[in-house]
């Protein structure tokens, strides 16, 4: 029988993170080069990029690569894919993490509904959403031949619940509708992609709660009181959850939805 410390070691294995140079998916890419995984940093900024592949480069020397990509170009983020397996020899485990969320800097994007365009929308959905679904189409060989194949696909609370809209009021902070449609869609895309994968490859989903990133602090109060844990989350809660999910820890789990928000959605 294995140990637990046999069952999430990933030496060996080869990791594709997007939006691995943000917040989340810099943690993500840490947690899986902490257990052994090659890394493969993609994100629309290519310092971003270059800058985690410094930091991982201290803790795993070898086997971390830098992949700039727009994720909104559909044959780019197939050659992204591909470029992964070539340079690292395979794929066993995809975290997407990129995505719009309510801080994007994007016309039309985080603001009333009634001013909320639809050329924001399509946007969102294409690079939340649609570039999942490319990229688990892309990967899904190379996946099913690694014999530990993991998807995790970020999604949100707000994939499962409605926003409180009071949660923003007086602050410059927005809730777009495209970014819970396409959480939502991503947690039902992991219900699908689980059995059509199937039983090759396992896909799950994180749902995080609200993240600490100096949000006004009438939000704060307001979100904190909502919370059956007291507290934000941070990006340190997630690392767990992601070590589970890509790891032999969940090899019988497959079309799981993990939430990680402090009780959150309990209520």
């Amino acid at each position: 029988m294995k140990s637990l410390k046999d069952l999430m070691n990933l030496q060996g294995r080869v990791a594709l993170i997007t939006g691995g140079g943000g917040h989340v998916g810099a943690v993500v890419c840490e947690a899986l080069a902490e257990l052994g995984a090659s890394v493969a940093i993609l994100d629309l900024d290519k310092e971003s990029c270059e800058r985690g592949v410094n930091s991982l480069s201290r803790m795993k020397p070898h086997g971390v690569l830098a992949v700039p990509c727009d994720l909104s170009d559909e044959l780019a983020t197939r050659e992204a894919v591909r470029q992964v397996i070539r340079e690292l020899g395979g794929l066993d485990i995809v975290v997407h993490c990129a995505g719009y969320v309510g801080t994007t800097a994007l016309s039309g994007w985080a603001v009333p509904f009634e001013e909320q365009t639809v050329a924001s929308w399509d946007a969102g959905i294409k690079v939340n959403l649609t570039s999942a679904f490319v990229i688990a189409q892309e990967a899904k060989r190379a996946l099913a031949a690694s014999g530990h194949g993991s998807v995790i696909l970020f999604a949100s609370i707000y994939g499962m619940v409605g926003p409180d809209m009071g949660l923003y009021a007086g602050t410059s902070m927005g809730n777009p509708t495209g970014y819970g449609v396409s959480k939502g869609a991503l947690l039902q895309l992991t219900r699908y992609l689980s059995t059509a994968l199937a039983p090759r490859v396992r896909v799950n989903a994180i749902s995080p709660g609200g993240i600490w990133r100096s949000q006004p602090q009438t939000f704060q109060e307001r979100y904190v009181v909502r919370t059956p844990l007291g507290r934000m989350a941070t990006e340190e809660d997630l690392k767990g959850a992601v070590a589970y999910l890509a790891s032999d820890l969940s090899a019988y789990v497959t079309g799981h939805n993990l939430v990680v928000d402090g009780g959150w959605t309990a209520w």
